[in-house]
């Protein structure tokens, strides 16, 4: 199954951290080493083994070869390769627009609550759409949550209600509207032909259009969310992997205290 061989010559390269050409770490600095994996809609055989080359070169990576490859059906081949990359990117020009907040404790959370906002909070969690994934919200909100973090429902301040998988965004925002909520929290996991993109603007519209969008603080999270993304969108804040439900909080508690003034 296997094919390509990997090279017996020593490659030599500059093996000093240099944040302005930051490239692949595996075994030493510098060497760019990844591993890539991707389906070719083609059958399997010599001639699919010499296109996932040829198009690994073409990506940039430096000898590639390919370490494991399967027939997925007919007319689909499956490969993963390991290569050198021969790219590199300016770390230090990068700037993105991160919420830097370090993360209080649910105990710290809820006494903040009590003496800052002076009541409970009522939060509403959804994966909304057609999106039936609920890891991702049930770890925020559930009251066992996830690795240790508590959810949401066990904060002493904190009204939670999770809605759970595939709720509408016309239901999701008569729920707002009914709890006269304060804080609205969006999971999107599926994400093929940017579908959370058209769900998570639909929502803002939605909300927008009963006048309630400046009156709550709406945040989103999924593999695919980035804070840019959601401010983009027109959310609040956006939350990415490995984020707990004291993350969230920290960063909502803090938004409606500074609504305050």
């Amino acid at each position: 199954m296997g094919g390509g061989q990997y090279s017996t010559e020593k490659k030599e390269f500059d093996k000093n951290l240099d944040l302005t050409k930051i490239k692949p770490y595996g075994d030493t600095m510098n060497d760019g080493k990844i591993q890539i994996s991707f389906t070719l809609p083609v059958d399997d055989g010599e001639k699919a083994l010499f296109a996932a080359l040829e198009l690994s070169k073409k990506m940039g990576i430096e000898e590639p070869s390919v370490a494991y490859r399967v027939p997925l059906d007919k007319g689909y081949t499956y490969f993963v390769l390991y290569g050198s990359l021969k790219h590199s990117i300016d770390y230090t020009k990068i700037k993105v627009e991160s919420i830097v907040t370090k993360a209080m404790t649910m105990e710290e959370i809820d006494d903040y609550i009590k003496t800052k906002l002076n009541r409970k909070l009522i939060i509403i969690g959804a994966t909304t759409g057609t999106d039936a994934h609920t890891v991702g919200i049930d770890a925020i909100m559930n009251r066992k949550g996830f690795a240790g973090h508590y959810g949401l429902e066990r904060y002493e301040m904190i009204e939670a209600y999770n809605l759970g998988s595939q709720v509408s965004n016309e239901v999701f925002v008569k729920k707002a509207l009914d709890l006269n909520a304060d804080v609205l929290l969006v999971s999107q996991t599926v994400t093929q032909k940017d579908i959370h993109v058209r769900n998570l603007t639909n929502l803002v519209d939605l909300l927008e259009a009963e006048e309630i969008r400046d009156k709550i603080v709406l945040i989103c999270g999924g593999p695919r969310i980035s804070n840019e993304l959601a401010k983009e969108l027109g959310y609040d804040a956006g939350f990415g992997p490995n984020t707990f439900s004291e993350n969230v909080a920290t960063y909502f508690v803090k938004e409606l205290h500074n609504r305050m003034f």
